[in-house]
């Protein structure tokens, strides 16, 4: 295999196929969590991230251990990417004794700070504030860890947004802010929320800077965060990252989505992150058919052993429930 000179990304060929592999893993966990609903296996509520993956792989990718990540109740993938194992992110969705909760919750709110994840909370938009003070004890501490705090172009609208994000540049907080925009809060369409095109404007009213990206591109994606969190890093403070994506599925599992046509979603499929990605890496020569066997197969594995480790795993305790509480 040649070795490439990349100038522009500073990515080795088995970064490369690593980004690669966390694409089509994240993709695999969602597909196979979506089939599990349906089985009636699932405990928890489950919201797909199916077209999004590149966000998910473009943001965490690099990230150290140390840094904060902010997830949302679509972004199972960040988990997998700052460590948590996937049989123990299946047993969470299984509701099992293995989950990260140990069966308590489901996964739209289990963090794990050892790992570095907060959990999500239900008022979507109101983990920015939290991401803000995580922000601010970095900065208190004189560490230079950074948090990348996730949220949807519906979450923009509310006030614990504005209230985080002008926070964050009063203060020069190292956070990076990432817009999710997949076009629908729920049934709501982005034009029938807002009387702009970007979301990545409204970081201007609050001092610092803001870009709209392909949220399709994982290179993009990685590109910019990856400039985000050195501005970061050196205390220059936050930026706005407005990511434009498609959710391939309802807001649920559970939501049919009536409220957009056939033609926007094949559109959107038609703009897959992966065989775009994949097509890029073939024509650089850095991935050939047995590689790509190779990886396929592993996921396949490990998606697998993952179902099986939840299915096998010990259901909660009744009495476990009055533990690990606090006051």
């Amino acid at each position: 295999m040649p070795s490439i000179k990349r100038t522009k990304f500073r990515l080795t060929n088995d970064q490369l196929l690593e980004i690669l592999y966390w694409l089509k893993l994240i993709r695999a966990f969602d597909e196979r969590l979506s089939v599990l609903v349906r089985q009636g296996k699932v405990r928890s509520g489950v919201y797909t991230g199916l077209g999004q993956e590149a966000i998910v792989v473009g943001t965490c990718y690099g990230l150290r251990r140390e840094d904060y990540i902010c997830p949302l109740h679509r972004d199972l993938g960040t988990f997998l990417m700052k460590g948590v194992e996937p049989g123990v992110m299946m047993a969470q969705m299984f509701a099992k004794a293995t989950g990260l909760s140990k069966g308590r919750d489901s996964a739209l709110h289990s963090g794990v700070p050892e790992l570095g994840i907060f959990g999500n909370t239900s008022m979507l938009g109101s983990n920015l504030p939290v991401a803000a003070g995580i922000g601010l004890t970095f900065r208190m501490e004189q560490v230079d860890h950074v948090v990348i705090a996730y949220f949807g172009e519906g979450a923009s609208n509310t006030g614990d947004f504005h209230e985080a994000l002008n926070f964050a540049g009063v203060q020069r907080l190292p956070i990076v802010f990432i817009c999710e925009n997949n076009l629908y809060a729920y049934s709501v369409p982005f034009e029938k929320s807002m009387a702009i095109e970007d979301v990545a404007v409204r970081a201007q009213s609050y001092g610092f800077d803001g870009v709209a990206i392909n949220g399709n591109d994982v290179l993009a994606v990685y590109q910019a965060t990856q400039g985000a969190i050195r501005r970061a890093r050196t205390g220059e403070g936050p930026t706005l990252l407005e990511c434009k994506t498609y959710r391939w599925h309802g807001h649920s599992e559970h939501d049919k989505a009536f409220y957009r046509t056939d033609e926007e979603l094949a559109m959107w499929r038609s703009r897959d992150p992966i065989p775009t990605f994949t097509t890029y890496l073939q024509h650089m020569n850095v991935l050939e058919p047995a590689r790509l066997e190779e990886i396929d197969a592993r996921i396949n594995t490990t998606i697998d052993e993952a179902v099986t480790f939840a299915e096998n795993s010990p259901e909660p305790e009744p009495t476990d429930a009055i533990t690990d509480l606090y006051a």
